[in-house]
């Protein structure tokens, strides 16, 4: 039995008022407001978490449905884009209308109680074209990124037009926008320029003037209206992001495509899922954290973390999901109290009137899926789920979590080493929460079995006994708790949320995989105590009880008569967990709650199954089942193969009835497979080993009339060039080509309204 011992006797974190430019009060009264810890609302704890969604990327109609998710899944502030050239892509001519109406995607964030964060640049990057930045801006004379005056006359000018979109919706003026965000890397990264990429190879310049030039775009956002309590930039790469004019903003990312654009063969793997102090004056220095400021002065906040990562043409991945929840773990327990995903919701570039395509051209054309916790068409990945339950428990407890201080041990792991478990400490000086991750990128983990870690604070230890946790699994485990008057020592379950029913309080854990499931609670202030599985063992002032891999409850009647209620669920019921206003839910469809009701969202399948707590009924489980059935339509489509690599694809008028959506699944092998209408691209893919899938219901009418082409480019292996003719011809000859469509499938989304 291996054993860990931290000694976590500490005194309280030291928090005092910070940043105090970044104070604000809106019409209504609320306030915003910062310490050096984390942000405040209303004088309060804020745990701040934030999710990219780029609505320039995404088809207009879908918005609000997918702006539900996110709220659904614990986001609490939408993170957006605004790329120049996407709304100035012909100079003087700005766009605001359909997909690029940002006024009424903000006004839809509001409608569903989302904050807002508007990245407004002028350079974003983001896999875009030019890094956002028009092409026109290539054939003036001046300095881009700069203080020069010419360039500052056109980004005056765009930020005009922001601040007439966003005119009233400013958290001033009672609206959701909290934050701006002033350029994006500056000094750290450019962008390539795409109308010369591949003959001079020349690059848009990372940006000059320092801090001076951040504090000027400031100064331009707030002449023309643009007036919100939080200013940021990025932190990271030495990026100018001076502290009396902006929040540092910071992030981290563990799958790199561009090194792949060097000398690089292998992906090294990474420190990024090492515990480290991302708020301690005394570290000298922490992978991708090298602030130019004392970190205890100001808050360690989150703009991008990986929520995934897009393809590029020279790296061609399947995302590992366990990685996403893992690396909030680990930013959390360093001290972060304001998390955000870099993106959280992908989408597809839009085309563009002078240049079809508004990408980076290293990645695919139409594609900005990202793997994201929510993909390119709505689809709700494994990682969702893995960060929901993080999220809620962030939502649920923040305010008293947020002044919880980080303690490490003080081995020095690499990340390389796999067999050391790898452990922190969120507390307060007497009650707290015990970190573990078993994920690391770029190498195979492996279960970690049999181990122990002990805890002493003066007198008192922490023994969490015959630990394991499966490989590539992260959980987070409390101790001293106070559970509505019951004192928790510790267990092995990770708690998610708590809610009440007829005066009575439930709180519901989950079981991390390949744990065992174990509380141990104060014999004082416990009346009675029942389990209907499990054991319960009673020994001097302890309760331990040990329960059974699936869902139980445990019983418990306080000295004065009241009860609480300790419901624990195994780790695959945990992903199919929601929580709506003081209403649990167990489904494996997606949850969507606004105006209209409940609504699940399913894919090709007769019925739901769905589980309530408390029951929709008068009935008396703990999760009471239902099954929510709907008319199953067939799909009317018809596949005609060209060749191996081609096929057309044509629909029966019928074929996008009563659906909520039509995904279209493509297994291929080969390089890049293209998806055509009428001879336009409306979408790509490069190949990785997973299925391509497009959402058809956006190209509804055109399907219907035009039908769809699918054209897989090959792999070529053993590829030569000969251009030996007298008239410069040039023939390519290959040994071996690879390209073939494996299957073709359509699954229908559909909807049902819960009453």
């Amino acid at each position: 039995m291996r054993t860990y011992q931290l000694d976590i006797t500490t005194e309280p974190k030291e928090i005092y008022p910070a940043l105090t430019n970044f104070h604000q009060q809106n019409k209504t009264g609320d306030t915003i407001s910062f310490t050096n810890y984390y942000m405040e609302w209303n004088q309060q704890p804020f745990f701040g978490i934030s999710g990219e969604f780029h609505f320039s990327r995404y088809y207009e109609q879908f918005w609000e449905d997918e702006i539900i998710k996110m709220k659904m899944s614990g986001i609490n502030i939408i993170s957006t884009y605004i790329f120049w050239n996407h709304h100035e892509e012909t100079q003087g001519s700005f766009v605001w209308e359909d997909n690029k109406n940002v006024r009424r995607f903000i006004e839809l964030c509001a409608k569903h109680q989302l904050l807002v964060n508007i990245r407004i640049g002028p350079f974003n990057h983001g896999e875009a074209r030019n890094g956002g930045m028009p092409d026109w801006l290539f054939g003036r004379p001046f300095s881009l990124r700069s203080n020069d005056e010419e360039y500052l006359y056109y980004v005056k000018r765009l930020f005009q037009q922001i601040g007439k979109q966003v005119d009233g919706l400013l958290f001033k003026e009672g609206g959701p926008i909290i934050s701006t965000q002033l350029e994006n890397e500056f000094q750290h990264a450019g962008a390539p320029w795409e109308m010369t990429t591949g003959t001079s190879n020349e690059w848009l310049e990372a940006g000059t003037d320092g801090e001076a030039h951040i504090k000027q775009l400031k100064k331009l956002a707030l002449e023309v209206g643009i007036d919100t309590p939080i200013y940021s930039a990025t932190g990271w790469g030495g990026a100018a992001a001076p502290t009396n004019t902006v929040l540092p903003l910071w992030g981290g990312y563990a799958y790199w495509p561009w090194i792949f654009y060097g000398e690089v063969e292998k992906h090294p793997a990474t420190p990024s899922f090492i515990f480290r102090d991302y708020h301690n004056n005394q570290v000298p220095e922490t992978f991708d954290f090298e602030p130019a400021y004392q970190p205890e002065s100001v808050p360690y906040a989150c703009a991008e973390m990986g929520g995934g990562m897009t393809v590029f043409y020279y790296y061609r991945f399947q995302l590992p999901y366990p990685s996403v929840d893992a690396l909030s773990s680990i930013k959390v327990a360093g001290g972060c109290n304001f998390v955000g995903y870099y993106v959280f919701h992908g989408g597809s570039n839009p085309k563009g009137k002078h240049t079809p395509f508004l990408n980076e051209t290293v990645t695919p054309k139409i594609s900005y899926d990202y793997q994201a916790p929510i993909g390119e068409f709505g689809q709700v990945r494994d990682s969702y789920h893995r960060l929901k339950r993080q999220h809620l428990f962030y939502q649920q407890y923040g305010k008293s979590f947020a002044s919880t201080k980080t303690i490490l041990p003080t081995e020095e792991i690499q990340p390389e080493d796999i067999d050391t478990v790898r452990y922190a400490v969120r507390t307060d000086g007497k009650s707290g929460f015990l970190y573990i991750n078993n994920f690391q990128d770029h190498i195979e983990t492996k279960d970690q079995k049999d181990f122990t870690i002990e805890l002493k604070r003066g007198d008192d230890l922490i023994r969490f006994a015959s630990l394991s946790l499966a490989k590539d699994e992260n959980c987070i485990l409390p101790f001293h708790i106070d559970l509505d008057g019951i004192h928790l020592r510790y267990a092995t379950n990770q708690l998610i949320t708590e809610t009440s029913y007829q005066g009575e309080t439930y709180y519901f854990f989950f079981t991390p995989k390949g744990m065992r499931s174990e509380y141990v609670l104060d014999t004082a202030g416990i009346r009675e105590i029942h389990a209907a599985d499990g054991t319960i063992e009673r020994k001097d002032k302890d309760i331990r009880v040990n329960l059974p891999q699936k869902l139980t409850r445990l019983d418990i009647t306080t000295n004065q008569g009241e009860m609480v209620h300790i419901c624990t669920l195994t780790h695959e019921q945990s992903m199919q967990f929601w929580k709506v206003d003081d209403r649990i839910l167990l489904t494996k469809a997606n949850v969507l709650a606004g105006e209209s009701g409940l609504r699940l969202e399913s894919e090709g399948a007769d019925s739901i199954d769905l589980a309530t707590f408390p029951p929709l009924a008068d009935k008396q489980a703990i999760f009471t089942e239902y099954k929510v059935p709907f008319i199953k339509e067939e799909i009317g489509f018809d596949v005609d193969y060209r060749s191996d690599n081609k096929a057309v694809i044509t629909f029966a008028p019928t074929a996008f009835a009563n659906v909520k959506e039509l995904l279209l699944k493509i297994d291929y092998e080969g390089d890049i497979g293209y998806a055509f209408i009428d001879g336009e691209l409306i979408h790509d893919h490069f190949a990785n080993q997973d299925t391509w899938e497009i959402g058809l219901k956006r190209f509804e009418k055109e399907l219907l009339e035009k039908g769809m082409y699918l054209y897989i480019s090959p792999i070529k292996e053993g590829v030569a060039v000969k251009s030996d003719s007298s008239m410069a011809a040039r023939t390519e000859v290959a040994e071996k080509v690879t390209a073939a469509i494996a299957s073709i499938q359509v699954v229908p989304i559909y909807e049902v309204g819960i009453e």
